[in-house]
């Protein structure tokens, strides 16, 4: 059965991993690494690490992530969402910052005891 993800997958995103996938190529070309050697190293299948290659969007992402590992980029997932460089939802914080603060009111128990 066919995946659909390929069907859904916006053109840019699609072309962005058909990238990636000729750049991890690269990448393990130029280390003199053998597909044989990745795909020991990653404990995935040569026909997975051909699919790694041309970018398909089935490969688990945690496979592209062990790849990078192998290839010695470290782990550039790691930080690639976070919190601290995200513009958007730093802008999103500030919309919903309330207008004005006020003074919090004096708690007092029940009954008037302390």
């Amino acid at each position: 059965m066919k995946s659909e993800v390929n069907d859904i997958l916006p053109q840019p995103v699609r072309r962005s991993l058909v990238k990636f996938g000729a750049d991890i190529s690269i990448a393990r070309r130029k280390r003199r690494l053998t597909v044989a050697m990745m795909c020991e190293r990653l404990g995935v299948s040569k026909s997975t690490w051909q699919r790694m290659e041309k970018g398909d969007a089935t490969v688990s992402m945690g496979a592209y992530a062990q790849a990078l590992f192998v290839l010695g980029f470290g782990t550039p997932l790691a930080g690639m969402v976070d919190q601290r460089h995200d513009e958007q939802g730093l802008l999103l914080d500030i919309e919903h910052l309330p207008k004005r603060v006020t003074s919090p009111r004096p708690f007092s128990f029940p009954g008037g005891k302390q």
